[in-house]
């Protein structure tokens, strides 16, 4: 239920980065340290208040900011022809992830701890990728950062789902963090990549 109730401030904070052009504060280099600082600062404050309802609120406070990182990409791929229908096809992408996930992580009985080390690893190389590229500005090199971060991402959100089903995170907030982070960063990069791949331009 704090799933579902986080993506609506997601949702609310893309719209309002769109509609009002703040998402061009979000570009080039001063948007990705504005994103990773707001990002750590939220984590941080997330981490502190989790054992109390103050964690859902700084949650819901989190999940509205990044929706407005989101509004930078969302905004350039509504500005192709096809843009709705890319948006559209990215969420529906991401769900349909997310239901193999749940379904492997019911059924999956060994125990997937192992698996944390290499998917931060992995998750560590990406953003070290990311930042990289926003400087070079390499098409191909967002294509191959967008690739791998949905096959760890969607690795992530399997190791989290069982870890939540087995009783390896018993706290609701930590738990919707996670979720939120998997399901974000595989809506991102599968928006990235059908803006490259699949955009067309008037």
């Amino acid at each position: 239920a704090l799933l579902a109730l986080s993506m609506l401030p997601t949702v609310l904070g893309a719209w309002l980065g769109v509609s009002t052009g703040l998402s061009h504060v979000f570009s080039g280099g001063l948007g990705m340290i504005l994103m990773l600082a707001g990002a750590f600062g939220f984590i941080y404050a997330i981490e502190k208040t989790k054992h109390s309802i103050t964690g859902v609120y700084v949650l819901l406070g989190f999940t509205f900011f990044m929706g407005l990182m989101l509004s930078r990409m969302i905004a350039m791929v509504l500005g192709f022809k096809n843009g709705a229908d890319l948006v559209m096809t990215a969420f529906a992408g991401t769900a349909g992830v997310f239901f193999v996930m749940a379904s492997l992580a019911s059924t999956i009985k060994r125990d997937l701890s192992g698996m944390s080390k290499w998917l931060f690893v992995g998750a560590l190389a990406i953003m070290i990728g990311g930042i990289i590229n926003v400087f070079v500005g390499s098409t191909v090199g967002m294509m191959v950062i967008s690739v791998m971060a949905i096959g760890i991402f969607s690795a992530y959100m399997l190791y989290d789902l069982k870890q939540i089903i087995d009783g390896g995170e018993t706290n609701y907030i930590s738990a919707t963090l996670a979720l939120y982070m998997d399901i974000f960063n595989v809506f991102q990069s599968l928006l990235a990549l059908l803006g490259i791949m699949g955009g067309e331009r008037d």
